[in-house]
């Protein structure tokens, strides 16, 4: 009702709006997104211009003070020190460079104080103080907390039309930093992204990061060629190992999380992280290394994944997540999250569908999968 507004989920709501006007032409999409985007610029009022987590975005309501409220905005409570989280605050630019575009106004340019502060071996880390601009821990993850930042660096470069030195360069970097540092191979052959806790390395992966397979293919595919081979390899290495961590389960649908310790590879060793909620991140992989390497077995891999869903999560008012993908007869869980229609299924109409239908010469798509066309001159939606 207004009263208070996830920050980022705004920001993604706005990608939405934006995508629906450059494939429809209705000007009412681009209006609502210039409006709130408008609302959410209050965030920003930090001393840094990193902006926080939860703004108050109306009026309406019953609380007390709701007109003091108007415009408020806070971190999340269980942030650490009341910091800004770098898949949120990091994953704003495609949306908010098509608002300035439209508006006339100015982006803003969170990029300066990351570009600033010290990075840790070439690290950015997933929690950074709006007040001070220094990290706050140095927890550094490709999936959950951090995930969407790396891939709107590489996804800047391509929308301006490879004009966007900066982000390409902070891309490379950050890329790089990966490689050397949290890239490992498992004693059964497996690549994976491990995450990285003050310089210790913690090897597990996030469902989450198994979107990195396709974000390293998009770039690779604009390379030379030695670093082209390498990086493709690695985002085909990567995404097998996602792979298997769907093959290796009961449902062939893959857990929240899984670890490469105590002789255990691909696989959740935690009754935590045994859940499925039809994430996208996999097929997400699946449509990036099929489009661009035309291997057939990454539609073999996605048709896998729409038996297991028609068997296992398929529900009478639609689908639903599972709570342990290692039982053949697993409980729902009765939810059917946003991001089911938004990403896993376009995913997988993209990864059957022709090459030219949202064609990646022409769009980019933002986070939550809404597609923004790239800046050619001469490009018409």
């Amino acid at each position: 009702n207004g009263e208070a507004s996830l920050f980022e989920v705004n920001i993604r709501y706005i990608g939405g709006l934006l995508a629906t006007y450059y494939l429809t032409g209705e000007e009412v999409f681009k209006n609502k997104a210039l409006e709130l985007g408008e609302k959410l610029l209050p965030a920003f009022n930090t001393p840094t211009g990193i902006p926080r987590g939860v703004i108050n975005l109306g009026r309406q309501g019953t609380h007390p003070y709701k007109h003091f409220l108007h415009g408020m905005s806070w971190s999340w409570g269980w942030a650490s020190a009341g910091s800004s989280i770098l898949a949120e605050f990091g994953t704003l630019h495609l949306e908010f460079l098509h608002l300035s575009e439209l508006s006339g106004n100015p982006v803003m340019n969170i990029r300066r104080v990351l570009n600033r502060v010290e990075k840790p071996q070439g690290l950015y880390p997933n929690f950074l103080s709006p007040v001070t601009g220094s990290w706050v821990q140095h927890h550094v993850s490709i999936g959950g907390l951090g995930d969407s930042f790396y891939e709107y660096l590489i996804k800047s470069w391509l929308m301006s039309d490879k004009k966007d030195s900066e982000a390409k360069k902070m891309y490379d970097e950050a890329l790089e930093a990966i490689e050397k540092h949290l890239v490992k191979k498992s004693a059964g052959g497996l690549t994976y992204i491990a995450e990285w806790r003050g310089g210790i390395l913690d090897h597990k992966m996030g469902h989450l990061a198994c979107f990195s397979g396709g974000m390293i293919a998009l770039g690779a595919e604009h390379e030379a060629e030695e670093r082209r081979q390498r990086h493709m390899e690695l985002a085909a290495e990567i995404t097998s190992t996602c792979h298997e961590s769907y093959a290796r389960t009961d449902t062939k649908l893959g857990p929240e999380a899984f670890r490469f310790d105590a002789g255990s590879e691909a696989m959740a060793t935690r009754l935590s992280e045994r859940y499925y909620i039809l994430r996208p991140e996999v097929v997400e992989s699946y449509m990036y290394l099929w489009r661009l390497t035309h291997d057939p077995k990454y539609r073999l891999w996605g048709w896998e994944v729409v038996q297991a869903l028609e068997k296992h999560c398929r529900v009478e008012a639609g689908f639903s997540g599972i709570r342990d993908v290692y039982t053949t007869t697993p409980a729902h869980d009765n939810m059917q999250q946003s991001f089911f229609l938004a990403e896993t299924l376009k995913y997988l109409y993209l990864l059957f569908c022709e090459d030219d239908v949202l064609s990646l010469e022409d769009w980019v798509f933002n986070t939550e999968a809404h597609p923004l066309p790239i800046n050619h001159t001469d490009f018409k939606a």
